[in-house]
């Protein structure tokens, strides 16, 4: 298994790491509390929520099967050899799950608040089902040979 060659670098990594799914996740927060305190979600782009969790779902499935699946990683280690290090770290997938809850909430306060005339477009819909229809296929193709790795990184790429 591949791993750090110095312990300053690791250190360096893991804080800028832990920076950004810091930075990154207090963005999510400045909509939530206006949505919340307003009882209203009028303003808000309701396509930009839908893309965001088809993202941010896609990136969490890619980063917990690369950080959690043995089997995942023996793949990786396969093809990019034995002495690299899995691409994903704690703070990706912490990022991920935070970015999904979040932005479920969001979408959750679009059902429950004040929404006026607006709602999610139909080009919004069609490539969130061509994206979510090609996920399925990519799911079918890969089932029969066990090809997690190839089905995974379709998911980082959607």
């Amino acid at each position: 298994m591949g791993s750090w060659n110095s312990v300053p670098l690791e250190v360096i990594y893991q804080i800028l790491g832990w920076f950004a799914f810091g930075v990154w996740s207090i963005s999510f927060y400045p909509q939530t509390i206006l949505n919340f305190r307003r009882k209203s979600v009028v303003g808000l782009n309701f396509d930009f929520v839908v893309f965001n969790l088809t993202k941010h779902s896609t990136y969490l499935i890619y980063n917990a099967s690369l950080f959690f699946s043995p089997v995942v990683q023996r793949q990786y280690h396969e093809k990019y050899g034995y002495n690299e290090m899995i691409p994903v770290a704690a703070n990706d997938v912490a990022f991920s799950i935070h970015a999904v809850l979040l932005t479920a909430f969001i979408l959750f306060q679009v059902f429950i608040y004040e929404r006026g005339t607006q709602k999610v477009s139909r080009v919004c819909t069609g490539i969130t089902i061509t994206v979510w229809g090609y996920a399925a296929v990519c799911l079918i193709l890969a089932w029969p040979n066990g090809s997690w790795l190839w089905l995974v990184t379709r998911f980082k790429h959607t």
